[in-house]
């Protein structure tokens, strides 16, 4: 399958002084929170991967909250959310992209740089959730690791979450999409949901200005088992870059 042709990146318009204002409170408050739901959380999230999850949830709902009227910031989820045990390879521009398949998933874990671990609060309940550490620049190493990790967890069925580019990418830019998912795909034998987002386009993945408007995820078609690996990634990303560029044209900043 040829691969879409994508832009190199998109300009996307300046944020005003009263908006970053806004912007810089928003921030502040939603990082107070984050620690002190996560105290709050805590003895439930000890005891119960539920009680985790949960505290996740709510934060998450809390933010989607703050964000609609503090800086204007509309959250939607479109597409069939997936359930069950199986792999969602999603595009990933900011925070606000983990925050909206978290929640809208009914048991997820992710696929995680190992740095994260160290990251107050998130950095803890990320590894209460059962989230897979990667060390990054190890190569085949890595990889073999993260499959070993996902493979012992299998008595925790739920979805699992990788970004396919392993990083934040900016809308309308391009990055590579990793080996490590093609290798989830043929070694765990499940299906993968693809998931496209312009969240971007209103949280950057950088800096503090945010902009007003609709922030979407979308569970795109699932790729079935059975494709060869080079069959699968040109298909994930055809499906995932398409939806993107779609979705970044709806917003209207471009």
């Amino acid at each position: 399958m040829s691969k879409t042709p994508r832009p190199k990146g998109v300009d996307l318009p300046p944020i005003g002084p009263i908006q970053w204002v806004r912007s810089a409170i928003f921030l502040i408050n939603i990082y107070v929170m984050m620690a002190v739901l996560g105290l709050i959380f805590l003895p439930y999230a000890v005891v119960s991967i539920h009680g985790a999850r949960t505290a996740c949830k709510t934060y998450s709902r809390y933010v989607f909250w703050c964000a609609k009227w503090m800086v204007g910031i509309r959250t939607e989820v479109r597409g069939p959310v997936p359930e069950g045990e199986i792999l969602v390879a999603a595009k990933h521009q900011s925070f606000l992209d983990i925050m909206m398949i978290f929640e809208a998933a009914p048991s997820a874990r992710f696929i995680m740089k190992r740095e994260l671990l160290w990251t107050p609060v998130i950095g803890a309940y990320a590894k209460r959730i059962r989230s897979v550490p990667v060390e990054r620049g190890r190569g085949a190493v890595a990889m073999a690791k993260m499959i070993s990790d996902v493979a012992a967890q299998s008595d925790e069925p739920g979805q699992l979450i990788i970004y396919p580019q392993g990083t934040r990418v900016a809308p309308g830019a391009e990055a590579p999409y990793k080996a490590g998912v093609g290798a989830l795909y043929q070694e765990t034998g499940q299906e993968v949901v693809p998931v496209a987002t312009n969240v971007g386009a209103f949280w950057p993945r950088t800096g503090i200005g945010r902009r007003p408007g609709t922030a979407i995820v979308e569970f795109l078609p699932t790729i079935p088992q059975g494709l060869e690996r080079q069959d699968f990634m040109d298909t994930l990303e055809a499906t995932v870059e398409t939806a993107s560029d779609r979705l970044l044209q709806e917003t209207g900043l471009v």
